[in-house]
């Protein structure tokens, strides 16, 4: 799913509109998540109507302080508007977490295609993988809400890190509070030993040196009386 706009540019729909357009930022914001391509168009009644519901489901998966583990979840908005002020009319609207595919971008258009989008709104859902979820999923938020997300997430066999999170903590070497003074007192006395081992090494270095250096006055002295 994320090859789907790698090499493409995607705007946030913030007050500065920062653009991504790096294939790290790409794959920061789209990895592992599902994906809802969003189509609609300012002039149509249905999306207007479809709108705050929309708004609604996402903030409630995506806004910490709705939820305290925001989902894995991205929402993109194609828009299918006439106009670019069309569009920026309906992106007021719109939750401020979403991306959105700019205006004067073509792939706007190669998306609709690309999807066979006939119809507004369209919600098209995607795995991680890119394959579909759900070709359009307006009726289902509208009538089912959140669990949505719930099936959509056990069909794409989705794993949150928030349910990792505990397995990780359970496999740590958990230390207590005077782990760091056993430690220091256990190094200090190591170093002891190895100060200990050294002298004893160099004691018996300089014994050895002069038990050669007495061996070999005596090989010198056997030498001279032959």
């Amino acid at each position: 799913m994320v090859d789907l706009f790698l090499d493409r540019v995607l705007v946030k729909n913030n007050w500065d509109q920062d653009q991504l357009n790096t294939e790290r930022e790409i794959t920061g914001i789209l990895e592992n998540r599902i994906l809802m391509l969003f189509f609609a168009c300012a002039e149509c009644k249905k999306c207007q109507d479809f709108l705050p519901v929309l708004n609604d489901f996402f903030k409630r998966l995506k806004d910490p302080a709705f939820i305290e583990y925001p989902k894995l979840l991205a929402l993109i908005y194609v828009s299918l508007d006439q106009s670019e002020e069309q569009q920026d009319r309906f992106l007021k609207e719109l939750n401020k977490r979403i991306l959105f595919v700019a205006f004067e971008d073509p792939y706007r258009k190669e998306l609709q295609a690309m999807f066979k989008v006939t119809d507004v709104p369209t919600v098209m859902v995607l795995r991680p993988d890119g394959s579909v979820l759900s070709p359009n999923a307006v009726q289902d938020i509208c009538r089912y809400g959140l669990d949505c997300f719930k099936d959509w997430q056990e069909s794409a066999e989705l794993i949150e890190r928030s349910f990792m999170l505990n397995e990780e903590y359970d496999n740590l070497n958990l230390r207590s509070a005077t782990d760091p003074v056993r430690r220091l007192k256990y190094k200090t006395e190591d170093n002891k030993r190895k100060k200990r081992w050294w002298k004893v090494w160099e004691r018996g270095k300089e014994g050895y040196e002069e038990e050669e250096e007495e061996e070999e006055e005596g090989d010198h002295g056997r030498w001279r009386r032959r």
